[in-house]
């Protein structure tokens, strides 16, 4: 389990994996998060990063009570994959 933190005044949700910064960068507007870009770079690609990411990102969403539109493709699959979220569909 990576530990991912949200850094509001950057519209991102971070994670240090091995010195390494992997994000989740979104824009909040009328309560709709658009997710526009989900970077895990190589190095440590490959061990579900993105989707600890993406998941922290829906969770804290759904805690809001904001709607979601995955702009960012790695957003829209995992959304395709996990139905639990699609109440958060805007």
């Amino acid at each position: 389990m990576t530990l991912v933190t949200q850094d509001i005044e950057r519209s991102r949700f971070t994670a240090i994996v091995d010195g390494v910064l992997c994000v989740l960068d979104y824009q909040l507007q009328d309560n709709i998060m658009a997710i526009v870009h989900t970077g895990v770079p190589s190095q440590v690609g490959g061990r579900g990063i993105a989707a600890e990411l993406t998941k922290f990102a829906l969770d804290t969403a759904r805690a809001n009570g904001w709607k979601v539109r995955p702009l960012c493709s790695y957003a829209e699959v995992y959304m395709r994959r996990h139905p639990d979220y699609n109440d958060l569909l805007a």
